[in-house]
């Protein structure tokens, strides 16, 4: 059987659940896949020159997660115009003249959003954090019918080149740069972290618990863990939550499907995953 070998570039990754979320994605396809973890610093080398190992040694496809979904997409050409928009990739495919780029954090958003809350709408959303991801979540929003979004970022740069980047795209948002937090958000329904902070190694939370009050619904894309500070301070005070796994197991499958032009099935993947989990659990 030919195996089809991927795997994932990023700085703080070595709990990462996407070498098994492929891995048994495959085996419900019928495919052998590896996936590795690839982390530039402890393999003493730069991005560029893992990224380069990988298109020369026999991948079929790479994800690629913080801090280089945007500093990888000079490499690729990106087929989609959304995502050319974007200007942040989170899954590559070798093997075409050039490497192609995708963003399956999009995609990924919008079907956790739409498995939690159905036909709903986001109104209101306070978002902190306009990088890879950030730009991600925000063309979701977008694309879910979002009324307005209100971006945080300590580089105001940043944040405005996402305003732009909405803008350019006629995406139909109405979409501001909030000075703080703080302003970002007075009277909204969403809340969305898309900064690293509550990572494993990125202690912390972007939006201070007393800065929750108000809020209908909301999502920390930060998955290790899955329980972040933000997300528990959330839930006490009642709101909705989507957690950041849910953007990883869908964006998971939507990237599975552009390496392998196989579509797995969401609910025996999920329930795979979960029966693995419990036993890794277990006395």
């Amino acid at each position: 059987m030919t195996v089809t070998r991927l795997g994932l570039i990023g700085d703080n990754i070595a709990r990462s659940r996407s070498p098994r979320l492929h891995i048994e994605a495959g085996r419900l396809c019928g495919l052998e896949v590896t996936y590795e973890r690839l982390i530039p610093r402890d393999m003493g080398l730069d991005f560029s020159a893992v990224f380069e190992r990988c298109a020369s040694e026999g991948f079929a496809g790479i994800n690629i997660t913080y801090p280089y979904k945007e500093e990888v997409v000079s490499r690729l050409h990106v087929p989609d115009p959304a995502t050319a928009v974007i200007k942040a990739c989170n899954t590559v495919v070798f093997g075409q003249a050039a490497p192609e780029g995708h963003n399956t954090d999009c995609s990924g958003f919008v079907s956790a959003f739409r498995a939690r809350f159905g036909s709903g709408a986001p109104g209101r959303v306070a978002m902190a954090g306009a990088g890879g991801v950030g730009k991600a979540v925000a063309f979701a929003l977008a694309r879910l019918g979002a009324s307005e979004l209100r971006i945080f970022d300590r580089d105001a740069a940043k944040a405005q080149g996402l305003v732009d980047a909405l803008v350019e795209a006629r995406t139909g948002i109405r979409v501001v740069v909030a000075p703080s937090i703080e302003d970002a958000v007075l009277k909204v329904d969403g809340l969305v972290n898309s900064t690293p902070l509550g990572m494993v190694g990125y202690p912390g939370t972007a939006i201070p618990a007393a800065m929750i009050d108000g809020a209908s619904w909301a999502f920390d894309a930060v998955y290790t863990p899955v329980d972040t500070q933000f997300l528990r301070d959330a839930s006490d005070r009642g709101v909705e939550i989507i957690s950041g796994y849910e953007l990883f197991f869908h964006q998971g499958i939507d990237a599975f499907s552009i390496f392998t032009g196989r579509r797995v099935d969401a609910a025996a993947l999920r329930a795979a995953l979960a029966s693995e989990e419990l036993a890794s659990a277990s006395p």
